[in-house]
């Protein structure tokens, strides 16, 4: 009886921190499914061509060697496979700057749209006379809208094709 009354603040502040511990061990956690249906977001989507590390390695070590033999291995890495698209729809992108990119081994809206922020840069730099057209003209942000298919967020935002 004595080292209840002796000790029983400790005793009260170890059962509200069992009790508080307790708590946030055992209480009920929120789950979160997606559906087929929920909108894609450029952030939830798929970064680069391929889908991993060892495929964006690929695709930069593939533009640096690539250059140097004067060869177009980009072509052969996964998601450069495909139908080429219509750069020419998207707003800023004539028939030299669409024939530029495709030199380059872009071909489709979803690479564009796959570009990262540096990806972005350097491509732009080599641009020439085209410099600065993908920040300005948001080239990225229109190419996603037509990789995904769509064209009534991309009117919205964009302006008819």
């Amino acid at each position: 009886m004595a080292f209840l009354t002796e000790y029983w603040p400790i005793i009260l502040v170890a059962v509200l921190i069992g009790l508080i511990t307790g708590y946030f061990f055992f209480k009920p956690r929120q789950r979160v499914t997606l559906s087929d249906s929920a909108p894609v977001r450029p952030h939830m989507t798929k970064v680069g061509e391929g889908k991993g590390v060892a495929d964006e390695a690929a695709a930069a070590t593939s533009d640096v060697a690539g250059q140097i033999l004067g060869t177009k291995v980009h072509a052969e890495l996964p998601g450069a496979a495909g139908a080429p698209d219509d750069l020419q729809k998207l707003k800023g992108v004539g028939p030299k700057m669409a024939a530029l990119l495709n030199e380059r081994g872009i071909m489709r809206f979803d690479q564009i749209a796959g570009l990262s922020p540096g990806q972005v840069e350097t491509l732009d730099a080599s641009l020439g006379a085209f410099k600065g057209r993908f920040a300005r003209d948001r080239i990225v942000e229109q190419a996603d809208y037509l990789a995904r298919g769509d064209t009534d967020g991309y009117a919205v935002k964009f302006g008819n094709l």
